[in-house]
C-alpha cells in the first residue's frame, strides 16, 4: 500500500479528544472537525491525486486492473481525508477493478466504503446549502403592526415568481447530482459482487441494493434492465440459499447433540419436535425407541 506523501504528515495539531472537559472521548471526537489543509496545499494535493486517478483510468481502459488498483490507492492516499466525494469516486473505481478480477469480497468492501463516503459528502452538501440558502427573516425585525397583503389583479393572474438560486445553492445541487450518480454506480457494483459471491447473506444484501436502485431515477436504460432482471431472479436464489444454510446448520447442531447424548445411550432421534397446528408453536416429545 503506498504511503501518503510527506506533506500530509504536516497536519494541523489535533486536539486530544480525551481531554475535552466534561465529555467522554467518543462524544468529544464527534464535536471536533477533522483538521483541514490550507487552501493552496489542499488544491495541490487534490491535483496530484487527480493525476494519479487519470493514470489509473488509463490502466483500467487497458485492462491492467491490478496496476489500476495500485494507482487508485495512491490517489486515495494523497487525497485529503475529508474530501469524501473525491474519495468515494476513487473507491467506487477500485470496486470496479475488483469486479473485473472477480475478487468479489474486495469489491464489496470498496463499494461499501464508497457509499459511506457519499453519505458523509451528502450530509456536508446539505448543510452547506442550508447555510447559504438565506432568505430567513431577521429574528430582531419588529412586527408591531399587523400585515396587510395588497395584491393587484394582474399579479393575482400571473404565474408564481421564479426564485433564483444562489451560486452556492447551484453548486450544492450539482454536487447532489454527482453524489446520486456515484451512489448508483457503487450500488450496482456492490450488488453484482454480492450476487456473484452467493450465500444467503450476500444474496439478501444484493436484493436490498437492487431494491434501492429500483427507486433511483438516474439509472441508464441498461442498468434499469439489469435491476429488473435481478429483482426477478434473486428471490428464489435467496430462498434456496436460506434453506441450504438452515439445513447445514441443523445438521451441525444434530451432530453436536449426538456427541453430547451418546454417553447416555441416546441420540437426537430420541427427541421429536411436534407442531401445534392451533398455536403454531412446537413441543418436544421423547421417544425411547425411535424408528431407524
Amino acid at each position: 500500500m503506498p504511503q501518503p506523501p510527506a506533506s500530509q504528515d504536516n497536519n494541523p495539531v489535533q486536539v486530544n479528544t480525551a481531554q475535552v472537559e466534561g465529555l467522554p472521548s467518543e462524544d468529544a471526537e464527534e464535536l471536533i472537525s477533522p483538521p483541514r489543509f490550507p487552501p493552496e496545499e489542499e488544491a495541490a494535493l487534490l491535483s496530484e491525486s487527480n493525476e494519479k486517478k487519470s493514470d489509473a483510468n488509463t490502466l483500467f481502459s487497458s485492462a491492467k486492473y491490478e496496476n489500476a488498483i495500485n494507482k487508485y490507492e495512491e490517489a486515495t492516499a494523497i487525497c485529503p481525508h475529508y474530501l469524501d466525494y473525491e474519495l468515494a469516486v476513487l473507491k467506487s473505481n477500485i470496486a470496479a477493478c475488483y469486479l473485473k478480477l472477480e475478487q468479489y469480497k474486495e469489491a464489496i468492501k470498496s463499494a461499501t466504503e464508497s457509499l459511506e463516503n457519499l453519505s458523509r459528502s451528502e450530509k456536508a452538501a446539505l448543510e452547506s446549502a442550508e447555510k447559504s440558502g438565506g432568505g430567513d427573516k431577521d429574528e430582531d425585525t419588529e412586527e408591531d403592526e399587523p400585515e396587510e397583503e395588497i395584491v393587484s389583479v394582474g399579479a393575482q393572474k400571473s404565474a408564481p415568481a421564479i426564485v433564483k438560486e444562489t451560486e452556492a445553492q447551484q453548486v450544492a445541487h450539482r454536487r447532489q447530482d454527482d453524489i446520486l450518480r456515484i451512489r448508483a454506480k457503487a450500488l450496482m457494483r456492490r450488488a453484482r459482487a454480492k450476487s456473484e459471491l452467493g450465500g444467503w447473506s450476500n444474496l439478501s444484501g444484493a436484493e436490498e441494493d437492487y431494491k434501492a436502485l429500483s427507486t433511483m431515477t438516474n439509472l441508464s436504460a441498461a442498468d434499469e434492465k439489469i435491476v429488473r432482471a435481478q429483482l426477478r431472479t434473486l428471490p428464489p436464489r435467496v430462498k434456496a440459499a436460506q434453506e441450504k444454510e438452515m439445513s447445514e446448520m441443523w445438521g451441525k447442531l444434530k451432530d453436536l447433540g449426538n456427541g453430547i447424548l451418546k454417553p447416555f445411550g441416546l441420540s437426537t432421534d430420541n427427541f421429536q419436535m411436534v407442531k401445534d397446528e392451533k398455536s403454531g408453536g412446537y413441543s418436544m416429545n421423547f421417544n425411547q425407541n425411535p424408528k431407524p
